[in-house]
């Protein structure tokens, strides 16, 4: 797609459905392959990964020998012989305060640590996102809407990231400490650890209850809010025609709607998602309960040491509490597993198929194009196009017109190869287009299309688009072929001057303007104009076409025209009417017939008149 010379419109699509029906979905895949996927994103960074290990480990042993030394200082304190061993109390301090120092740095360096692995992780798959995007074909924009696709690259990747800097982390940590405090428990109170062997089997089956709940729960609350930001792109950027139209409180009805949705799917969500930490705490709470009871009659009874009990219900408490703190953010991990669904089925969109390894590279090109006993549809058994065969030399100008929905733009989409043919053939210079490369066939075209289409950038970048090297002098050469360098000296910087939001600053005649002069600049070998002119007037449409037939000498013209004044001078008219060529030829021969283009051309002027 980068090869692409789009001179106008960001894309070129057939434009059929909205709303719901261009929704973004996210298949279903397995949980366990896209943790191996995330985990593989970690894996590009195995040593930012391997010091995030060190310091979380050495962090949570640190702390975690804490209650050993406040058990040493408990057992140093006879209180029946009221003598204290302050050595021991005194050195036990001093470690339990130079551990917690220690831990808190290295838990410091840790955060920055996975800060940076998650942005990297971020970086590169926001980059693996959008380098997709970039090579699916046209259709897919057809399908889908735009806002919902920018919402899974921005928030479903940052919520993804988030749970890769936050709940990672804690995950990281409390396998550590559960694991050391389990060991730890056992060689203080063996007897004490059975009280979670009935616990924690009852924690875990809720959780995996709780996990198959509420997962289907975040993925339906992802594909709300990505509803509801296709929703809001479309309704911004057609804010005229809803004004226009008078339509302000029905759009605002369908985004209460959707917004409802969306509001009602988090909730919903979040709801479920924060019932498992309270639940989880419950049990973890009961089981403490059970541990202060049992171990108060091993301290009667003599078997245990008030330091040793001390230490335990410490450890204890560590083990059931990073326990609790999982089980509270399923939710969190419940919504980053929605997200990365969406985010991989991104990354998974079949791209446009390759290229033959035996592709040919158009050079030279002449111009000579040829459809044969061409099929297509968009849909199965709904044809658009049916037995198309044209033929145009190098170097003329075929204009092709029809009634709205006669396929006319579909043909476009079939010669730069946005969609292959169904059935027949399409020729340049005798090469079936489905035996060349892509780039080579999409670089021999140059588009004009009706929708214009600006960058951020300078006008003379945006003239220059498609030839990047382009000299000053070039660029104003076009720009004067092009009827506008006069207002682009009027400007206060000239061609230095800055465009923003697609040119918005200046009018839809003057952007068409600008999209011709690139269309010009380029040395492309054949041209396809999508009622190039429509937006400027007569006399300015019939200066511009008459520098364009400059210009194309020797070159291949595709215009499609609505105004059928507009192509008198083709050299072939093709007449389609529902996806079949009904008539064809010049425009006399075509009056002469008396036909449905003769028809069609007076009822033009019929309606002017």
């Amino acid at each position: 797609m980068a090869n692409v010379n789009m001179i106008g419109g960001g894309r070129y699509a057939r434009g059929e459905g909205s709303g719901d029906n261009r929704r973004f979905e996210a298949k279903k895949i397995d949980v366990r392959a896209l943790l191996v996927r995330l985990w593989k994103y970690l894996g590009r960074n195995r040593l930012l990964l391997v010091l995030a290990l060190f310091l979380s480990v050495t962090s949570s042993l640190l702390v975690l020998y804490g209650p050993k030394l406040s058990g040493e200082a408990i057992n140093a304190i006879d209180l029946g012989a009221g003598k204290v061993d302050f050595d021991t109390v005194f050195r036990c301090a001093i470690l339990m305060v130079i551990f917690y120092i220690c831990s808190s740095a290295l838990t410091y360096l840790l955060h920055a640590v996975m800060l940076r692995l998650s942005r990297s992780v971020t970086k590169q798959m926001r980059h693996d996102v959008f380098e997709n995007l970039t090579a699916l074909p046209v259709g897919y924009f057809d399908r889908f809407q735009t806002g919902d696709i920018i919402s899974t690259i921005t928030y479903d990747v940052d919520t993804v990231n988030q749970s890769i800097s936050a709940d990672l982390l804690q995950i990281l940590q409390s396998i550590v400490t559960v694991t050391v405090s389990f060991i730890m428990m056992l060689t203080i109170a063996p007897r004490l650890v059975l009280i979670f062997v009935f616990t924690i089997p009852v924690t875990f089956l809720f959780t995996r209850w709780m996990t198959k709940r509420v997962r289907p729960l975040f993925r339906t609350r992802s594909a709300r809010l990505g509803e509801l930001n296709g929703f809001v792109e479309e309704m911004l950027s057609g804010q005229k025609t809803i004004r226009a139209y008078g339509r302000e409180k029905v759009v605002l009805e369908r985004f209460d709607a959707k917004n409802n949705a969306a509001v009602e799917a988090y909730t919903t969500a979040e709801a479920n998602g924060t019932l498992t930490g309270p639940s989880v705490n419950f049990i973890n709470n009961l089981s403490l309960a059970l541990v202060c009871v049992f171990s108060s009659v091993l301290l009667v009874q003599g078997k245990i040491r008030l330091g040793d009990l001390s230490s335990f219900v410490q450890y204890s408490r560590k083990f059931s509490g990073p326990i609790n703190e999982v089980a509270n953010i399923i939710s969190e991990l419940q919504s980053a597993i929605a997200a990365a669904e969406r985010v991989f089925a991104l990354i998974d969109a079949k791209p446009e198929p390759a290229d033959a390894p035996d592709a040919l590279v158009l050079e030279s090109v002449e111009g000579d194009v040829e459809l044969k006993d061409v099929d297509f549809s968009y849909v199965r058994e709904q044809p658009i196009i049916q037995d198309l065969d044209l033929h145009a030399q190098p170097g003329s100008l075929t204009a092709i017109v029809g009634p709205t929905g006669a396929g006319k733009t579909t043909i476009i989409n079939l010669l730069m190869r946005f969609y292959d043919v169904d059935a027949g053939g399409i020729y340049v210079d005798g090469n079936e287009i489905r035996s060349v490369t892509r780039s080579s066939l999409r670089k021999a075209y140059s588009m004009v299309l009706q929708e214009t289409w600006l960058f951020h950038g300078t006008i003379f970048e945006n003239i220059a688009y498609g030839k990047p090297d382009a000299t000053m002098e070039e660029v104003i050469a076009a720009a004067k072929a092009a009827h506008i360098h006069s207002y682009i000296t009027r400007l206060p910087q000239g061609y230095n001057t800055l465009l923003s939001d697609n040119g918005t600053s200046i009018s839809k005649g003057q952007k068409q303007l600008l999209t011709i002069a690139r269309a010009m600049l380029l040395d492309a070998h054949m041209l396809i104009l999508d009622e190039a002119t429509s937006n400027v007037d007569t006399r300015t449409e019939q200066r511009i076409q008459a520098a364009m037939r400059t210009l194309m000498q020797n070159k291949t013209c595709f215009v499609i025209a609505h105004r059928l004044s507009t192509i008198r001078s083709a050299d072939n008219i093709l007449v389609l009417d529902q996806g079949q060529v009904v008539e064809q030829g010049t425009h006399e021969s075509l009056m002469a017939q008396k036909g449905f283009y003769c028809r069609l051309y007076e009822s033009q002027f019929d309606a002017v008149s």
